[in-house]
């Protein structure tokens, strides 16, 4: 996924300006790549810029407050070329109540906006990322959201092994495994640092784990959330470094299927499931 993040801090219009020149440039980019890169937005897309050799490129927005309610939300996505939308980030919104501990915040946890925009995201089958979500808000969510649609978190710890403010607890982890869904594991590690425990790879192993233990193979990912912002374990600083994280799964007695699933097959499924 090829994420534009939401400034918060611009007006509403501004906001869904923004958004529009972002999304703009973004195709611009994808366009210039020569068809190295090509923008898919549902599973027989994806599966054709594989076989010919592309990098498929999802695009999402981080922060639903970039989109327009005069729009009608998710009708207001030019060309329909986002798959997914991060409901709220690391501000309160007009949508919604973060997980950040920031003050500020007296409304209802979801608002009714919020509660349209997980609506038209459903009936426009683009998924609905629960990331940054206020635990409450979330619940309010659930109460909404289509169960035959899988609900994903797409970069997150848990707080089975990491008790922190934007980690799942093991119920949330149950009820986004009940709808089908992903869960990815962050690499921040700050989110996953636990006292006396694992300084490199090992500490998404962990929580990978942790989410196994709870829900089945079939619901960890990965979402490392690379985005110049996050301090990854020192072993995990880009891309390149993937081989040490499949060494640690080995390390761990996971087989070649399970690696798989976790490394993009369980996302996968979701995505068929939702966009075939």
């Amino acid at each position: 996924m090829w994420v534009i993040t939401t400034n918060p801090f611009r007006t509403r219009s501004g906001r869904w300006r923004t958004f529009e020149r972002n999304l703009a440039r973004w195709q611009a980019q994808v366009e210039g790549s020569g068809g190295a890169v090509r923008q898919v937005t549902c599973w027989s897309e994806y599966q054709q810029a594989v076989d010919e050799g592309a990098h498929a490129a999802l695009a999402k927005i981080q922060g639903g407050n970039a989109l327009s309610p005069d729009a009608g939300y998710a009708d207001g996505i030019p060309g329909d070329v986002v798959s997914c939308v991060t409901v709220v980030h690391l501000t309160h919104s007009y949508l919604g109540r973060s997980s950040t501990p920031l003050p500020g915040w007296h409304g209802p946890a979801l608002t009714r906006e919020g509660r349209d925009l997980i609506r038209s995201l459903n009936e426009h089958r683009i998924f609905v990322d629960l990331a940054h979500i206020h635990p409450t808000a979330f619940w309010a969510a659930l109460e909404v959201h289509d169960r035959s649609q899988p609900l994903i978190d797409t970069h997150t710890g848990v707080t089975g092994v990491t008790p922190h403010w934007r980690n799942l607890d093991d119920d949330q982890i149950k009820a986004i495994a009940e709808t089908g869904g992903v869960i990815g594991v962050i690499f921040e590690a700050s989110f996953l640092r636990r006292p006396g425990g694992p300084e490199d790879v090992n500490m998404v192993i962990d929580h990978i784990d942790h989410i196994v233990k709870v829900a089945g193979i079939d619901v960890p990912a990965i979402g490392t959330d690379y985005d110049g912002a996050i301090r990854p374990p020192p072993d995990l600083r880009n891309g390149l470094h993937f081989p040490r994280l499949v060494q640690a799964l080995l390390d761990r007695g996971y087989g070649d299927e399970a690696i798989r699933k976790i490394l993009g097959e369980n996302f996968l499924r979701c995505f068929r499931m939702l966009r075939p």
